[in-house]
């Protein structure tokens, strides 16, 4: 099992400390969701455009109230692109909320710091730019967050965040509206520490929510599970890799949500092992400066995203940047 600890957001929630992600195969995830709440998860990731927030509806009627109250979950979805502007974002709330089943979320998250034209699907192509996806460069991030604001005060949503945003973008919405996300879930791992970003949400007060724990194979590398360091550090433990990367996110005070949809995976993901001040160290230097990775950049899906998001290397041939205000 997890130690069970709980970790305190700036709305005065608490959010558990390891969570399940849900960006899954389809028709896996309410097998996966079932399993993991009958084993101790109380948190869990979610998103519509995943495209399985119903799977996770079915699996949540078979643990309320049999196993958990709703009261015991902590459930976070998240607002796609398509749906930035205020009439839209209330829709797929609404339509979020019906999938699940629920008439509350604990957090809701701005899924990414770009906006979509509205009413073409989730994934909008530009009706002139072949492989591109469609962007909306009206809308801001602060628009978008006054919406959340707004979604907020409805009593429909507990706490609201961000999902995959920088310095300056939480900077900007603080500054325009004097409301600091609660979260910033991002890709967090020894390949990506991001120190600059943790830094400034500690200072700030936003609580880092790590996915993709474990590394990606998005590109094709090998997973970090699969990295020497790791290996040593769980043998020497006892654990396997994956309970050491979840250690390293706890360790940095981040709450973790590994995905799986295997239960053997889950159950054990969820057995949290300690790292020591060395262990972690030793797996910290598995990222260095020159070897760091970012793996989910949306400037190579397809279609593309044509804007920099982080300012990577990799982005700098991008033809927009963020509207911030």
């Amino acid at each position: 099992m997890s130690f069970g600890k709980i970790l305190q957001l700036n709305t005065g929630a608490t959010i558990p400390e390891i969570g399940l992600g849900t960006c899954s195969d389809q028709n896996k995830v309410e097998s996966a969701v079932e399993i993991a709440v009958r084993n101790g998860y109380r948190h869990l990731d979610l998103a519509m455009v995943y495209l399985n927030q119903d799977e996770v509806g079915r699996a949540l009627k078979k643990v309320i109230p049999s196993v958990v109250t709703r009261e015991q979950l902590f459930v976070t979805s998240k607002l796609w692109n398509c749906s930035h502007q205020q009439g839209p974002a209330e829709a797929e709330l609404d339509e979020t909320l019906k999938q699940l089943g629920l008439t509350y979320l604990d957090l809701y998250l701005v899924h990414w710091p770009v906006a979509f034209e509205p009413g073409n699907g989730l994934k909008p192509l530009h009706p002139t730019k072949e492989g591109e996806a469609h962007l909306d460069l009206k809308t801001s991030l602060v628009d978008t967050w006054r919406t959340m604001i707004k979604l907020k005060e409805s009593g429909k949503v507990k706490s609201i965040g961000v999902s995959n945003f920088t310095i300056e973008h939480i900077q900007g919405l603080i500054d325009a509206t004097g409301v600091t996300p609660a979260v910033n879930q991002i890709e967090a791992h020894p390949l990506l520490p991001q120190d600059d970003l943790v830094a400034y949400c500690k200072q700030v007060g936003v609580h880092i929510t790590a996915y993709s724990p474990l590394g990606n194979n998005r590109l094709g590398k090998p997973m970090l599970t699969e990295h020497v360091v790791v290996k040593e550090v769980a043998e020497k433990l006892g654990a396997t890799p994956a309970q050491v990367l979840v250690a390293w996110g706890v360790y940095r005070g981040y709450s973790v949500i590994p995905k799986s949809v295997q239960e053997g995976r889950i159950i054990s993901n969820f057995k949290q092992v300690a790292l020591s001040e060395g262990d972690y160290e030793k797996v910290t230097a598995i990222g260095v400066p020159g070897n760091f990775e970012r793996f989910n950049i949306p400037f190579r899906y397809i279609p593309k995203w044509d804007i920099d998001l982080f300012d990577e290397e990799l982005e700098k041939t991008a033809t927009y940047r963020v509207n911030i205000v």
